[in-house]
């Protein structure tokens, strides 16, 4: 029996933070000769855990009946099988499990049987997609139907019963249908919720008013809304978000009354596309409502971004920080979905995702504090025909064909990937520094991003609202990361560790703040942005200084404290050229081009830069009450000299600094209550590349110079005590401790490493240069191994 729990963000087993480290294998995709196989595969990889999708639609035979038992759909001895290899699993029990999966995994039948299931959106067309109504009664009793049947299972093999189950997913990808189709749920039961939901919160007479909508004739209204009915499109969103916290409250009920329980359950989170994690935060946004502060229930990221680089490296961060900031104090970072292969979705060669995206990915998301990562998908397999054709050209359970999961470490006919060796080294590499990693948190500069939930509900938009179609626009230009993400990639390569903020929430950062901003930033947010300045805090706006609410009614609440006032905005075409120039504070710098600027006017402010054209200020430094304010209304491109400088002016520098000549460089650091540290230190740059790093100024490593590959990364240990010894600092990573000795990684230069003990330093293999502390250097490729010091 193990106690499984969330505590203090992190992941508790038997009151001992661990780092979970999973494999997606799907076993009703393989033969169950095979599944021993695959699942010794996953060990060597150095997985301790395994997670599937439990497909209803799989285990649902024709006559309705649940088949947990036999050949490919033998769940119960797929749990039991991981459970003799010692592997803990993740259970992902749907309903909804995507996947590939016809129906994304529901049965044919629930369609057949249920019809009003299906929604019907805007103008009441049908929705596009298998998605259902989420509250639909019909669809609650036969959701009831298939947890009573897969539960109690899930519940007798549970962690707290002896068994291997750790956690329990509920559902997959709340939402996700409804936002990429652009058809939210408008069934006559859920416009019925919606009025009565608009009614509790403003009267009959109000909510008329606040959706622009007459009660007389609401379903009509809102499925065939009038152009410029910002409101209602904001409100139903909002809607939605408590109609997915009260669908997760129902699946979690049903799980615990058939015995699920002393485990943590989850929630995935979608919103990565093309590459990008531009849209991700919509997930959150979706869905936090659901999560925040639940006890014992935490989300988890569903990433495809591909290779990481310095294009999109600040997606992956900025999504991580996001996630956290609408978490509770127990609620740790996981990865559900943690892309593992080389990209090669469709068989057609059009992309190859580099190995190496793979282990910088991983990097990163454990220096962020990613509790469990479950790497998606690890084993490829085939799909099984229906056991009903249904005529749609291949009657198998997925639309990928026969082979499903080509692009996976483990191929479909188990064959070795080229991704399943780095994923292999960079497992090796997080299990040596595991222990410490799984109870430590990332250290952060004085700084914290701002993070608008609501900036995000941009799912929806009625075809006809030119309005709205131009809102939307406003928000996804400029929210999050910033217009062209120059905002997050500057901050992030330019050496800064930075949380997320939610600035929906009661506000308690002592940090300065830095905000990417659209137009519409709602009135409540503004209020608390400019309460935050006049009692000291320090605000870096980026974008567009608000002039308007979530309801499209003018609001300059923010504007107004600072005492800055918005002018005209001049945008960029292909025959107008906005450029901007920066004052004498920021070194002679040459004017720039920009995509869009703002003037402001602000009679007792500190213009920084202009208007080249006009010579009207686009950036102003302001002081406020107590407190100071910079507004930079322009996409200033990514000089990374120029953000540091900005930011100085409101007291923020990195602690870490480095001298590499090309950007890619990514820094951070974790530590735990006892002040051991571990540097993480990530090249996603194309070159190879040697810097000094520094931090609060002074030299690293005694001042040694990094030698850090393209695409490489470390993890550096620094002030941890081993026994009787103690790594003051490695310019190499652990590899492995015993009770007797510390082997470190091979690097492709020197390994040099400060010790401390009170027994002499000494090494097999290295050169012992005395000093306080003495070093000991190893020759390039040399596994460098430490005895340690007998007490």
């Amino acid at each position: 029996m193990s106690d499984v729990r969330l505590s203090r963000r992190r992941w508790m087993v038997d009151g001992e933070p661990v780092l979970v480290l999973s494999g997606e294998v799907h076993y009703f995709r393989l033969d169950p000769a095979d599944w021993s196989h695959r699942l010794d595969l996953l060990k060597a990889a150095g997985c301790d855990t395994v997670a599937t999708y439990m497909p209803w639609l799989v285990h649902e035979l024709p006559d309705g009946s649940i088949d947990l038992t036999t050949g490919h759909r033998d769940l119960a001895g797929f749990l039991d099988l991981a459970a003799a290899k010692g592997l803990s699993v993740i259970a992902r029990p749907g309903p909804f499990v995507m996947a590939e999966l016809k129906n994304e995994g529901i049965p044919f039948r629930v369609y057949r049987e249920h019809p009003e299931v299906h929604p019907v959106g805007w103008d009441g067309t049908p929705a596009p997609t298998r998605d259902i109504d989420y509250l639909a009664p019909a669809y609650l009793d036969e959701v009831r139907r298939w947890y009573a049947e897969v539960m109690p299972l899930l519940a007798s093999r549970s962690a707290p019963a002896g068994g291997p189950v750790v956690a329990v997913q509920l559902d997959n990808e709340i939402g996700m249908l409804s936002w990429v189709t652009n058809t939210p749920d408008l069934t006559d039961a859920a416009l019925a919720d919606f009025a009565s939901w608009a009614r509790d919160r403003w009267g009959t007479e109000g909510a008329a008013k606040r959706l622009g909508v007459e009660f007389e004739a609401f379903a009509a209204g809102v499925r065939s809304p009038e152009a410029g009915s910002l409101a209602l499109h904001h409100e139903l969103s909002v809607f939605q978000r408590d109609r997915y916290r009260r669908y997760v409250e129902f699946l979690r009920a049903e799980a615990e009354a058939h015995g699920v329980r002393g485990v943590p359950f989850l929630i995935n989170l979608h919103g990565t596309g093309e590459g990008r994690g531009l849209t991700y935060p919509i997930g959150i946004s979706q869905l936090f409502e659901s999560y925040a502060d639940v006890p014992q229930l935490t989300s988890g990221s569903d990433h495809y971004l591909g290779d990481l680089t310095v294009e999109n490296v600040a997606d992956l961060y900025v999504g991580n920080a996001f996630m956290a900031a609408v978490h509770g104090p127990d609620q740790p970072l996981t990865s559900l979905e943690f892309e593992a292969g080389m990209g090669d979705y469709g068989e057609d060669l059009s992309r190859q995702v580099p190995p190496s995206a793979l282990d910088l990915k991983t990097r990163l998301c454990v220096a962020q504090g990613n509790r469990v990562l479950n790497y998606y998908l690890f084993a490829g397999g085939y799909n099984p025909v229906l056991d009903e054709p249904v005529g749609d050209g291949n009657d198998r359970i997925a639309f990928t064909g026969e082979r499903h999961g080509f692009a996976a470490p483990v191929g479909p006919e188990g064959q070795l990937n080229p991704s399943y060796p780095v994923l292999a080294d960079v497992l090796s590499a997080v299990r040596a520094v595991g222990g410490l990693l799984a109870d430590m948190d990332e250290e952060y500069d004085d700084l914290a991003l701002g993070f608008v939930p609501d900036h995000y509900l941009t799912e929806y938009c009625h075809p006809g609202d030119d309005v709205r179609r131009a809102v939307v626009r406003d928000l996804e230009r400029f929210r999050g990361m910033g217009s062209r993400e120059v905002v997050a990639r500057a901050l992030l390569l330019g050496g800064y560790s930075f949380p997320a903020v939610n600035l929906q929430a009661p506000l308690t950062e002592e940090r300065a703040l830095v905000l990417a901003s659209p137009s519409t930033l709602a009135a409540s947010v503004q209020q608390r942005l400019a309460d935050f300045v006049l009692a000291g805090g320090r605000l870096l706006l980026a974008g567009m200084l608000p002039t308007r609410d979530v309801d499209g009614s003018p609001c300059t609440i923010l504007g107004d404290a600072l005492g800055i006032t918005a002018g005209s905005v001049i945008e960029g075409s292909p025959h107008f050229f906005p450029s901007v120039l920066a004052g004498s504070w920021a070194s002679p710098l040459a004017e720039v081009r920009v995509g869009v600027l703002q003037h402001l006017s602000s009679p007792d402010a500190e213009v920084l830069v202009r208007d080249v054209a006009s010579g009207d200020p686009v950036a102003v430094e302001v002081r406020a009450g107590s407190g100071r304010a910079v507004v930079l209304a322009c996409d200033y491109p990514a000089h990374l000299p120029f953000w540091k400088t900005l930011l100085a002016r409101l007291d923020v520098r990195p602690r870490h600094t480095h001298d590499a000549p090309s950007p890619g460089i990514v820094v951070t650091s974790t530590a735990d209550a006892a002040g051991r540290r571990l540097l993480h230190v990530l090249n996603v740059g194309p070159v190879d590349q040697t810097f000094t790093l520094s931090r609060d100024g002074r030299p690293l490593f005694g001042g040694h110079r990094l030698a850090l590959p393209a695409r490489t990364g470390r993890i550096l240990p620094l002030n941890v005590r081993l026994g009787d010894l103690t790594l003051l600092w490695s310019t190499t990573e652990l590899a492995a401790l015993s009770d007797t000795t510390v082997t470190l990684r091979p690097t492709p230069t020197e390994a040099v490493v400060a010790v401390a003990s009170r027994h002499p330093a000494a090494a097999p293999g290295a050169t012992v240069t005395p000093g306080d502390p003495p070093t000991l250097t190893w020759p390039a490729g040399v596994t460098p191994v430490i005895p340690l010091p007998r007490t």
